[in-house]
């Protein structure tokens, strides 16, 4: 099991999750993606958008200031 992490903080929906999918149909199943990203849209739909293409939302923490982490398992 791999652990990658994608650094989304500048971007902006919708390509903070366009991002976040090519990424993850890169890893193998069981892999993690670790996503840095900003509270707003993007802390909304990530998450909600990983769950609807089925996969597994592990963990959403805050790191520091308006930064997040999404942990997604494929």
């Amino acid at each position: 099991m791999a652990t990658k992490v994608l650094d989304i903080t500048k971007e902006h929906c919708p390509m903070t999750f366009v991002k976040t999918k090519i990424e993850l149909s890169r890893l193998q199943p069981g892999d993690i993606l670790e996503v840095l990203l900003t509270e707003g849209e993007p802390l909304d739909n990530v998450p909600r958008n990983a769950r609807e293409q089925g996969y597994d939302v592990l963990a959403v923490e805050h790191v520091e200031g308006s930064t997040h982490r999404v942990t997604i398992k494929k």
